[in-house]
């Protein structure tokens, strides 16, 4: 296996699906599991596109986690920076879902937030040489509300900055993770000074900066090369070197929209390998990226699940193939 030129720090787990629409969790009566966590989905849509790609992060050694380590194996991703905890399990999400389908975090059972594996990331066994061969690092804000796990982050980005990674973040705003969501935001924005794109959803931006004008934000941080806010159906916003723009989300029968957008990250990751950080520059090409970004995601709501459903290289050239501009 080659080196992953893009490693995804951050969690892997399973999202229990309520199998029974618009109930609480009180009186679900069953759940599916589906393997899940953002950073783990962007790694796994990235070796299906074709792009080397590690998963960074920490499972407990019990069966959950021996199944989602097999996953991620079958899948291709490079497990090196994967660390196993003998003493906490690994997370599972319950996750209710209305009458449309539309998901709600609810919670983590008989265990407090802070018992999983992934809080127990420990930043002494992040292994250099894989940052050292690496291009892109790209991490959540979901390691940052536990002590020692957020030691781990800003030890990664150490790192990252020590061997001229480019840094994504993708916000991934999950108040159930927190203790105290209150003091989430003033955490989140002191990662923003070492990172070099943003992602969020729109009301993530709405919340961390009252507005969800990609330009505005990209201005307001000053020192990153892009923003992107994403909104569902109702597609993407950017503002890329200095290039803004909207493009409308592609009509697709929408089955299921669970890692969508870690999706659309992935497939904006594989473009700005593939062209080049300096093509951002040019406004037609800017917009190129995020449309085949906008493809790789709208394609994963065809089939449930989040990395059952992506597709691959093939799939998405086929299917823009197939779109008028």
């Amino acid at each position: 296996m080659s080196n992953p030129r893009v490693l995804c720090l951050g969690e892997v787990l399973f999202d229990l699906l309520a199998d029974q629409l618009g109930r609480d969790l009180s009186s679900v009566e069953s759940w599916t599991p589906y393997p899940g966590g953002a950073p783990a989905n962007v790694a796994c849509a990235l070796v299906k596109l074709g792009i080397p790609a590690g998963f960074v992060g920490c499972v407990g050694e019990d069966q959950p986690g021996n199944e989602l380590v097999k996953l991620l194996n079958d899948v291709g991703v490079d497990t090196t920076g994967l660390q196993r905890s003998e003493s906490a399990p690994t997370r599972q999400v319950y996750v209710t879902r209305s009458l449309s389908g539309d998901r709600t975090f609810a919670g983590f059972g008989n265990y407090d937030t802070s018992e999983f594996a992934d809080t127990r990331f420990n930043a002494k066994e992040l292994p250099p040489s894989l940052f050292e061969a690496a291009d892109i690092l790209v991490l959540g804000t979901l390691e940052l509300a536990y002590p020692e796990s957020g030691k781990a982050v800003h030890h990664a980005l150490d790192l990252a900055e020590k061997y001229d990674m480019k840094i994504i973040l993708d916000v991934n705003w999950r108040p159930v993770f927190w203790h105290n969501p209150a003091i989430a935001p003033d955490i989140i924005r002191k990662i923003f000074k070492k990172v070099d794109f943003v992602k969020l959803a729109k009301e993530e931006a709405e919340w961390l900066f009252d507005t969800s004008d990609a330009g505005a934000i990209n201005y307001r941080l000053d020192s990153v090369e892009g923003v992107l806010v994403t909104d569902g159906e109702n597609g993407c916003a950017y503002c890329l070197d200095e290039n803004e723009g909207k493009l409308p989300s592609f009509s697709v029968p929408v089955v299921d929209t669970t890692g969508a957008g870690d999706s659309f990250l992935a497939g904006f990751i594989h473009q700005l390998l593939t062209h080049g950080i300096p093509s951002l520059k040019d406004k037609e090409t800017a917009r190129g990226i995020v449309r085949y970004a906008s493809a790789v995601g709208a394609l994963t709501t065809l089939k449930p699940g989040a990395i059952a459903s992506q597709p691959t290289l093939a799939e998405v050239e086929a299917f823009l193939a197939s779109q008028i501009s």
